[in-house]
């Protein structure tokens, strides 16, 4: 127990000698949308202030974010109304909006029509979104957000493949899936409480991201939906965050032949300290656990051992003596190097096995994953023009368990890196911002290690660890290796940014080859588009 002593001593003394800074926990959220934050990249990469950029979504009401963010949603807007009443609502105000000294509540109307055709498989693409989102805020202290989308698609072949296999559409959960077309819906939900500046309760069916980079191997936003409570807490230098989630595996064995219980849940409790050491770095440090809600010999629920938020749950966890829950630890770290450039990277430790990992023989359970990254704003001196460039990868058996339920995963996608694990991974991003045109342009190079028919060899996060093909010699890429290439484009012209109504043109270059396949995508799309979210096609 002395080093855990030792960890608490190191955590006050953090509280009591960072410097004092504006502690504003807010609570207005902003939905994390890649494209959308990285408009914000000067105030939050600034070395002139202290920002927790690492824990997402942001909120608008943060006084350091609240005049970049009110000057995006506001942009073109007629504040004299000379324009007309429906000119008004189309492009420039909420369709609906009832707003006082006391409140503020919003609803519009949100679409997606999408037209595509891949060229090298001759597949016409299409998809077609109609929904709604109702938000805002009642006082100072609380806010809500809410929409709910219906959908209908017909997808590029390898994203359709995915769907077909996974059983999920990505990022966006299960409906009426074909092997061709697929109907679903999707919905997201959040209230949040800020009873003073130091707290903020959230309650929520929506994602979670922690990191600063384009992907997170801590917790991302790549799978569906889920509901959580979380707690996030500001205090100096320090800002903390719990998130106690409840998860589905419909990929789970049944516990039963019928419906009567449904699909299988698991648990998810996961803590993130964040240290603003000084004004260009930052430390966080993360762990989480996660647990199976029931199994065959009965069920067992929410585990109100890891209820306690600022304790850390490895000996908690320990103290049940034959524990079947899988518990991660992770490190993220960000250094502001130049004024609105900033190195990042995160370190992910799933397992280890120091005798095995000092005689570098490749012993299958030392398991983590690494991100490095650069990202900035105003590159070449050129106002608006974003970048990121990052680096992912994770060892063979990463983020999986021997029970499926315990492992990484929410709805039969992963928490962390769309990949799973068994990969490598290097990408670009540039974003570009004139007016009312938005570009974004991607590259992406990875190389990962498929399985073989009734092979295991690390790649699959939902197969048992107990079923590896490895034992000695685990590397990167064993199995079946396959690299991908990918360049992305968008053009998009804004309409309304208060919903980001816009038209886009898109275009996607993908070759996923191996010893055994070589499958190509050349796709252009054009549609008329809302809201913001991310969805993540580039797998």
């Amino acid at each position: 127990m002395k080093k855990y002593t030792i960890m608490a001593s190191l955590m006050a003394f953090f509280v009591f000698s960072a410097k004092a800074q504006e502690n504003n926990t807010a609570n207005q959220n902003i939905v994390h949308d890649y494209q959308l934050y990285q408009k914000l990249n000067r105030s939050v990469y600034d070395t002139k202030t202290k920002f927790h950029s690492s824990i997402r979504g942001f909120y608008a009401d943060d006084m350091k974010l609240k005049s970049a963010y009110d000057s995006l949603m506001n942009y073109g807007t007629d504040t004299l109304n000379r324009r007309s009443w429906v000119h008004r609502k189309l492009f420039q105000e909420h369709l609906i909006q009832f707003k006082t000294d006391e409140y503020n509540i919003y609803a519009d109307f949100l679409a997606d029509f999408q037209i595509g055709k891949d060229f090298k498989s001759d597949r016409s693409t299409w998809l077609n979104t109609r929904g709604f989102q109702v938000g805002g805020n009642v006082g100072e202290q609380f806010s809500f957000y809410l929409n709910g989308l219906e959908n209908q698609g017909k997808f590029a072949t390898y994203v359709n493949d995915y769907i077909v296999a996974n059983q999920v559409v990505p990022g966006q959960g299960y409906g009426k899936l074909s092997t061709e077309q697929q109907d679903w819906a999707y919905v997201t939900a959040l209230l949040s409480y800020t009873p003073n500046k130091y707290l903020n309760f959230a309650l929520g069916y929506d994602k979670n991201f922690i990191g600063d980079g384009y992907r997170s191997v801590l917790l991302s936003d790549v799978s569906s939906n889920y509901s959580f409570f979380r707690m996030r807490a500001s205090l100096g230098g320090l800002q903390y965050q719990t998130i106690y989630a409840y998860m589905l595996d419909p990929g789970a064995p049944k516990l039963t032949n019928d419906r009567r219980l449904g699909d299988r849940g698991k648990w998810m409790a996961a803590h993130y300290l964040d240290w603003n050491a000084t004004n260009t770095l930052s430390v966080g440090f993360f762990q989480a656990v996660t647990w199976a809600d029931a199994e065959v010999e009965g069920k067992r629920g929410f585990d109100f051992n890891y209820i306690h938020p600022f304790i850390f749950t490895r000996p908690v966890e320990n103290t049940n003596t034959t524990s079947p829950d899988k518990m991660r630890l992770g490190l993220n770290v960000k250094y502001e190097l130049l004024k609105k450039t900033a190195l990042y990277g995160q370190f992910m430790f799933d397992e280890f096995t120091a005798k095995e990992f000092f005689k570098g023989d490749g012993y299958w359970a030392n398991k983590w994953a690494i991100q490095l990254g650069l990202r900035g704003a105003d590159l070449f001196s050129i106002a608006k023009l974003n970048y990121l460039a990052e680096f992912n990868t994770a060892r063979p058996y990463t983020y999986a368990h021997f029970d499926r339920l315990s492992n990484y995963s929410n709805y039969n996608e992963p928490l962390a890196h769309p990949y799973g694990a068994n990969f490598r991974e290097f990408l670009g991003l540039l974003n570009y911002s004139v007016k009312k045109f938005d570009f974004q342009g991607q590259a992406l190079y990875s190389a990962y290690g498929l399985d073989p028919a009734a092979a295991n060899y690390g790649k699959d996060i939902f197969k048992s660890y107990n079923t590896r093909s490895v034992q000695y010699g685990s590397h990167v890429g064993q199995g079946i290796l396959t690299e991908l290439y990918m360049l992305q484009g968008k053009v998009a012209y804004l309409l309304n940014p208060k919903y980001n109504l816009r038209l886009e043109l898109g275009g996607v270059l993908r070759q996923e080859k191996n010893s055994l396949m070589n499958h190509k995508t050349a796709m252009v799309t054009f549609g008329l588009k809302t809201s913001f979210r991310n969805l993540y096609y580039d797998f």
